[in-house]
């Protein structure tokens, strides 16, 4: 999956989508930070920013429409529910016919999920590649196969933003679920802090390491609240070149806790530009299903980061489409970056 350049577009429609269910989700407790806006004046802005991932022999958006999405995973054809398919598919139905895994949302006696394999019975994961880093598909009962190929542009910033340091660098990769983003860095030279509230996913991420042979790149794998992870890297003085957040819309933590992403992030973005060391590199935000304009996280991070020069670019991640050249649009994302 190789993201292509990126690219400013006319402003488009706001992506709705779920990226990943409640249950893989991390739930966040409620913060109780006092907010104060930072003075100084606000990074320039470019916006809208799309970045856009194109198809390639790692990954591929074959084609869509009627509300499926028809996607090429490594050896697998896969169709899953795509609610913003909204048009009519492109590539004829023998095509589409040719699928090895569909998302139904129907169970199996098997206990493999919401999956069918109309051609022949496949296993719980598979070999894919990122860019020459091996990891695992795995089909999950969510729809799920542990990988959200659109983030693939902000892998490739943050590889090029850690190579050209040439100083040590420092990645927090919040919510990190599976690992890829951690192994993207760690392989371009990071020491990477990977954070993830699912001791599925943190099993899922260490076997993604192996299978990549990144066992000897520095990455720590902590199953905790991302929320309560930070605000004590805060206290301890704990600082970061480099971090990469992607909260839920909506969760529930273990004890009743509920998370709003509306009005908690606020305080996880202030505490992100607390923990940046003093010559920081990036900070990255990204956003599923959530019903707003990038403007609104855009306009959060440009207050966030006032005072600290640099730029807040946000807009939309997009996968382009190999059948028509149609655009589907995954999420909202908002980044500042320091030069």
């Amino acid at each position: 999956m190789k993201a292509t350049r990126n690219r400013s577009h006319e402003a488009r429609p706001r992506p709705e989508r779920d990226a990943r269910p409640e249950q893989e989700r991390e739930p966040q407790h409620q913060p109780k930070r006092q907010l104060v806006r930072r003075e100084g004046p606000l990074p320039a802005e470019r916006l809208p920013l799309i970045l856009e991932v194109a198809p390639s022999d790692d990954y591929a958006l074959l084609d869509s429409g009627d509300g499926r999405k028809l996607e090429q995973y490594g050896p697998y054809r896969i169709v899953r529910p795509e609610g913003q398919a909204i048009w009519r598919p492109a590539l004829p139905d023998r095509e589409w016919g040719r699928a090895d895994a569909i998302f139904t949302g129907n169970t199996d006696e098997e206990g493999m999920g919401r999956w069918q394999f109309p051609r022949n019975p496949l296993g719980e994961t598979w070999p894919m590649k990122h860019d020459g880093i091996d990891y695992l598909g795995r089909f999950t009962s969510f729809r799920h196969v542990g990988v959200f190929p659109e983030q693939g542009s902000h892998w490739d910033h943050m590889a090029a933003l850690i190579e050209n340091a040439r100083r040590p660098v420092k990645v927090l990769n919040l919510f990190g679920y599976t690992g890829l983003a951690s192994l993207v860095a760690a392989r371009a030279g990071a020491e990477v802090t990977h954070v993830d509230a699912s001791k599925k996913a943190i099993g899922w991420a260490r076997e993604n390491q192996e299978v990549a042979r990144l066992t000897n790149k520095p990455i720590r794998w902590i199953v905790e609240d991302a929320m309560k992870f930070a605000e004590r890297e805060e206290r301890r003085g704990s600082r970061y070149d480099i971090i990469l957040f992607d909260p839920p819309a909506y969760g529930r933590g273990p004890k009743g806790e509920v998370w709003q992403l509306f009005e908690h992030l606020p305080a996880l973005a202030d505490i992100c530009r607390s923990i940046l060391t003093p010559k920081p590199l990036a900070v990255v935000l990204t956003a599923y299903s959530i019903r707003a304009s990038f403007f609104a996280i855009h306009a959060l991070m440009r207050d966030t980061f006032a005072g600290m020069g640099g730029a807040v670019e946000s807009g939309e991640l997009i996968i382009r489409e190999k059948s028509a050249g149609r655009a589907l649009s995954t999420s909202l994302f908002s980044r500042w970056v320091a030069r």
